[in-house]
């Protein structure tokens, strides 16, 4: 078994499934990463991808014209990186769409170059 430095780096509760591991990441004498505390390797997958590049999807309204609704429910289509998401926010913040809408329609497309894309969580009728 490999020694670890006593300092947590953090520590990440899994989500994976209801076990809930709270998994310590750590750094051996050589600087290399440690993860303890997972019972399964579907927790360390998801406590490496947590620690390095966390992401998530995101889900929020968008401003309509023109629709029985003023807003609609929208989410993004992938996972997004948490570094990444007020600037989703401000994009959406920014954009307008008209109705009449329906769910699963890409309302915006390859938000701020991040191959990810915003699309609607209902229909939303026009006001006739």
């Amino acid at each position: 078994m490999t020694e670890c430095s006593t300092d947590i780096l953090a520590e990440i509760r899994c989500i994976i499934c209801p076990t809930g591991c709270i998994i310590q990441v750590k750094k051996d004498e050589k600087g290399e990463l440690i993860y303890e505390g997972h019972t399964c390797k579907r927790g360390l997958e998801y406590a490496q991808q947590e620690y390095i590049a966390p992401k998530r999807v995101l889900t929020t309204t968008m401003r309509v014209e023109n629709g029985f609704l003023p807003l609609i429910p929208v989410r993004s289509n992938i996972p997004i990186l948490k570094n990444k998401l007020n600037e989703v926010l401000n994009e959406i913040a920014t954009t307008i769409i008209k109705a009449p809408i329906k769910m699963g329609d890409i309302l915006i497309e390859n938000v701020v170059s991040l191959e990810a894309n915003i699309i609607a969580t209902r229909d939303l009728t026009e006001i006739k």
